[in-house]
């Protein structure tokens, strides 16, 4: 399946090949679950695990800012998410609240270039409220 195949056809062939059409074991590990991916958007779920809390309970920074490295990036190549990889030049990440359970991210391009793609994207708790927000830049790189 090719980045011609129809966008429907080809997220949902992302979808259910792990994370977005990868294999990521560190987000695996921390837990993050695929929500949706659609041309120019990614949603992940992080529950928030007793192992990825900071010393006061809450969501540590370092999980939420893998989980949105991960789901920028997902976004970023969310146009041939069989056929992309990404890196990650920069990201910048402010945080806004304490996280305290579970939470959504999503993310969005910006502007996408051949080889450059800015990004977006967001940190919601339960009850909705903004937790972090980030941006960052990509480097597209063919898989394979």
């Amino acid at each position: 399946m090719s980045a011609t195949a129809p966008p429907d056809e080809l997220q949902g062939a992302a979808l259910a090949r792990g994370y977005f059409g990868i294999d990521v074991p560190f987000m695996r590990h921390i837990g993050l679950t695929p929500v949706s991916l659609a041309p120019g958007l990614a949603r992940t779920r992080l529950p928030l695990r007793p192992e990825l809390a900071n010393s006061r309970g809450h969501g540590h920074g370092g999980a939420m800012m893998s989980a949105l490295d991960f789901t920028l990036s997902a976004a970023a190549r969310s146009h041939d998410p069989l056929g992309l990889g990404v890196i990650t030049i920069e990201m910048s990440t402010h945080f806004l609240a304490s996280a305290t359970t579970d939470l959504l991210i999503e993310a969005r391009i910006l502007r996408g270039g051949a080889r450059t793609v800015f990004c977006e994207g967001d940190v919601t708790d339960a009850a909705g409220n903004m937790v972090c927000t980030a941006r960052a830049v990509f480097k597209l790189v063919a898989l394979g």
